[in-house]
């Protein structure tokens, strides 16, 4: 039996060892095959300024515990806002009433000595002034105006969020973390003789306030103007199908959304997934060989452990074009015996862990970006994706374009309109021809069953030889 934690252990569990050890036995008491708790303590903060003025100045804690217990194939799930043991007790036999009947009594855990990781924020949000935070916002407020009188509206926003939390589990697994997330998003508005354009910029990391400097704020305050400003003389997108080049870091959501979930392993094991089966097949062009990685640190969807408790992994999906692995939770691993891949993941304490991606990349290649540019005779330059969508079982997808440029003689010239890039991503993979060495990476929001996660996406600047834009212009 492992003996009880210090007292500081104690302390920076959220819950005390013994608790958790007696909690888990009374998952366990009628039969089940696994139990997990998951204890939680999430603060958040808000402010929004808009036309200047601050509109939002919020701030939110959430502290509780979410208890699993697996029987077979069949998951129960109780959460509680209530960490006393009678509380913790309470949602373990919640949980465990999908057990079978029988048996009854106790099942003694022997929980391992807690594996904590500590925050790597060198500011923390909450150490940070709320006059402060309004002035840095009022400074990408001007940087942006700076730009230009034709910008009539800008709005910025400023969220943070620490998050402390421990997982223990009837295995023997005792981990914890502290993650901290800074976000920084400025939106613009240009009008003039045709209409009204955006523009849109953020800066996000899991790091504190440090991330925020003046400069690197007054820079996304200023990209998102001269975004704004450029679409004014947009004009409408070809329809069609058209060679384009994706700017390095903007096309990074197309292969998460095109890709990525048809490689998460609840889609494969349910086999809705067009990549089931396909190990050790070519599915790509030999230029793309694709990762997933938990452990970029201080990027979005960076983490030290994922919140099954595993640690965040480098994870190979794609090499070379050779479909070499599917990225795995906890469960799906234990049940397929195998290791899990860091990739279990959830929103709150309320809600269960499932597959789901973390930074999502492409590996850089060797070509220049100014040349794949110039060796396109006509087609179009994507700056920035916006939202998409997926069908994992058929791959096929559809993707915003809200900066997006004509390619014409090998050059970037006039802006389009936002429009649509449709495609299939078993056949985008394919139609890879070029990829440069300007790697960069993008914060992103991922939704799936209802749960978002923060995750980042990146690559180089790269090319497709054909996909589908959704145009007006004939």
């Amino acid at each position: 039996m492992i003996g009880p934690c210090t007292l500081a252990c104690m302390k920076s569990t959220l819950v005390e060892h013994e608790v958790l050890q007696r909690t888990l036995g009374e998952a366990m008491a009628r039969g089940g095959d696994f139990a997990e708790v998951f204890v939680e303590d999430r603060t958040t903060s808000s402010a929004m300024l808009d036309q200047r003025r601050v509109e939002q100045l919020s701030s939110g804690h959430e502290r509780g515990a979410g208890i699993r217990v697996v029987v077979g194939d069949t998951t129960g799930f109780a959460h509680t806002a209530n960490l006393t043991e009678s509380g913790l007790v309470a949602a373990a036999r919640a949980a465990a009433a999908v057990a079978r009947d029988g048996g009854g009594g106790v099942r003694e855990i022997a929980l391992g000595p807690l594996r904590d990781n500590p925050s790597r924020a060198t500011i923390l949000p909450a150490d940070v002034d709320k006059a402060r935070k309004i002035e840095l916002m009022n400074h990408a407020d001007d940087a942006a105006r700076s730009e230009g009188s034709s910008i009539t509206q800008v709005q910025v926003a400023l969220g943070d969020s620490t998050r402390h939390f421990v997982v223990a589990n009837s295995d023997g697994l005792f981990a914890g973390d502290h993650q901290v997330r800074t976000r920084f998003n400025v939106s613009c508005i240009a009008k003039g003789d045709t209409g009204m354009q955006t523009g849109y910029r953020p800066i996000a990391g899991t790091r504190g306030f440090e991330l925020l400097s003046a400069d690197a704020v007054a820079e996304a305050a200023r990209g998102a103007a001269r975004q704004a400003i450029t679409k004014l003389d947009a004009r409408p997108a070809p329809s069609g199908d058209l060679p384009v080049v994706l700017a390095g870091g903007s096309g990074g959501i197309l292969f998460h959304e095109a890709c990525g979930h048809g490689l998460e392993a609840d889609a494969i094991l349910k086999q809705a997934s067009v990549y089931a089966g396909k190990v050790g097949q070519l599915v790509a062009s030999p230029l793309v060989t694709l990762v997933d990685d938990g452990t970029v640190e201080g990027e979005w969807g960076y983490l030290a452990i994922d919140d099954e408790g595993r640690p965040g992994a480098r994870n190979v999906l794609i090499e070379n074009g050779v479909l070499t692995d599917y990225m795995w939770d906890y469960l799906r691993s234990r049940k397929e015996g195998r290791v899990s891949s860091g990739n279990g993941r959830r929103q709150s304490y309320q809600h269960l862990p499932m597959v789901r991606m973390t930074n999502t990349y492409l590996l850089e290649g060797d070509s220049d970006a100014d040349e794949i540019v110039a060796q396109t005779p006509y087609g179009v330059y994507v700056a920035q994706l916006g939202g998409g969508q997926v069908n994992t079982a058929t791959g096929d997808f559809v993707f915003g374009m809200t900066a997006a440029f004509m390619i014409e003689d090998g050059k970037i010239t006039a802006p389009l309109r936002d429009c649509n890039l449709i495609g299939n991503g078993p056949d985008v993979l394919h139609r890879v021809d070029a990829v440069a060495s300007d790697f960069s990476m993008t914060p992103g929001t991922c939704g799936k069953n209802g749960q978002s996660v923060p995750v980042g996406t990146g690559q180089a600047t790269m090319r497709l030889t054909g996909v589908t834009i959704g145009g007006a212009a004939v």
